[in-house]
């Protein structure tokens, strides 16, 4: 089924083989290059799925960050930040995404996949993404949560008076010391 004419087809069959565990990482490979965005969306997901590990462990998503349709680099961006062993020059790539992508759900995607891999390489572009719009901050506050230094600080302290309050809610969950006491009823 992976050669079928139909894409939804192809698609399904990279979940079914990877659900059976017979998908290789040649049948994975094909899938990321195939002429359709639904199975190079679907490649994708499966390297997420497997954290980059196994048949998805020589697999590269980093070609998937300039696809022709937004809807596959916002899944790349994303499968990125899931691997356990992060793809060679994924931070730097995901970087220039998060501060230049015209897609706000790509600038997204990719600034919760810095956060994910959690390098300092990365941390400028997370930092960058909290003068965003809003869904991209209040993802960019969440994304600074494995980082600590004084710009992360002061990142916390604007979001704390944010207009939006899923991004004030997001800085305060994150800067809270104290957790509220049990209270069974």
């Amino acid at each position: 089924m992976l050669d079928d004419d139909d894409p939804t087809v192809r698609a399904t069959a990279l979940g079914a083989l990877t659900r059976i565990g017979s998908l290789t990482a040649a049948d994975l490979a094909v899938a990321v290059d195939d002429p359709d965005p639904e199975v190079r969306r679907r490649a994708a997901e499966t390297v997420a799925q497997l954290a980059g590990g196994s048949v998805a462990a020589n697999v590269p998503l980093l070609p998937l960050l300039s696809d022709p349709d937004p809807t596959v680099v916002e899944t790349a961006a994303w499968a990125l930040g899931e691997r356990e062993v992060p793809e060679e020059g994924s931070v730097a790539a995901l970087a220039v995404l998060a501060t230049t992508a015209e897609d706000a759900l790509i600038r997204e995607a990719a600034v919760a996949a810095l956060g994910s891999l959690g390098d300092e390489a990365g941390l400028a572009a997370i930092l960058a993404a909290t003068h965003d719009k809003a869904t991209v901050r209040r993802r960019a506050i969440i994304a600074l949560a494995p980082f600590e230094g004084i710009e992360v600080d002061e990142a916390y302290q604007r979001a704390l008076s944010d207009r939006d309050w899923q991004v004030r809610q997001a800085a305060e969950d994150l800067t809270s010391d104290a957790t509220p006491p049990f209270d069974p009823e």
